[in-house]
């Protein structure tokens, strides 16, 4: 019974000695620690950002089952390098070739083709979306077709 009260007399006496001298905390810290964490803070906020010449493309009308294709330019535009990381169509009549995992440099330019493939009929809409490290996250650019039908392809 002793050896217990004395343990925790012994415990508390290291909790409350341990715990004085706190209030001066603030005074501890290093000014350039400080400057340092800000300079890192205000570049982790600094993203790329892709600027495209045109987000969407009207190929006019096409005869069912013409495959078609388009270059679609894009820039750069932001502080930081962009990568894109996917390129996902809204169907698999429409397939996206972008440059996979390479660090594009702010200012610099590259090129994204899109196929397709001439499916559906009538005026047709496809999205394309990217998954960047833009700020979004995620970009969309569209192309459209009006797909004659076989009695039209004449």
């Amino acid at each position: 019974m002793k050896k217990g009260i004395l343990m925790i007399a012994a415990v508390g006496a290291m909790l409350f000695t341990s715990c004085k001298d706190n209030s001066n905390a603030s005074e501890k810290v290093k000014a350039e620690n400080v400057e340092t964490a800000a300079e890192r803070d205000a570049q982790a906020t600094v993203y790329p950002e892709i600027s495209f010449e045109e987000a969407e493309h009207d190929f006019g009308n096409i005869p069912k089952g013409e495959e078609v294709e388009h270059t679609f330019q894009f820039t750069n535009t932001g502080k930081a390098p962009l990568v894109i990381t996917n390129a996902s169509s809204s169907c698999g009549c429409t397939v996206p070739t972008y440059p996979k995992n390479e660090s594009i440099q702010p200012g610099e330019t590259r090129e994204m083709v899109v196929k397709f493939d001439g499916s559906g009929k009538g005026q047709v809409t496809k999205t394309v979306t990217l998954d960047a490290n833009t700020e979004a996250g995620k970009e969309r650019i569209r192309i459209k077709a009006f797909v004659e039908s076989d009695e039209n392809a004449s």
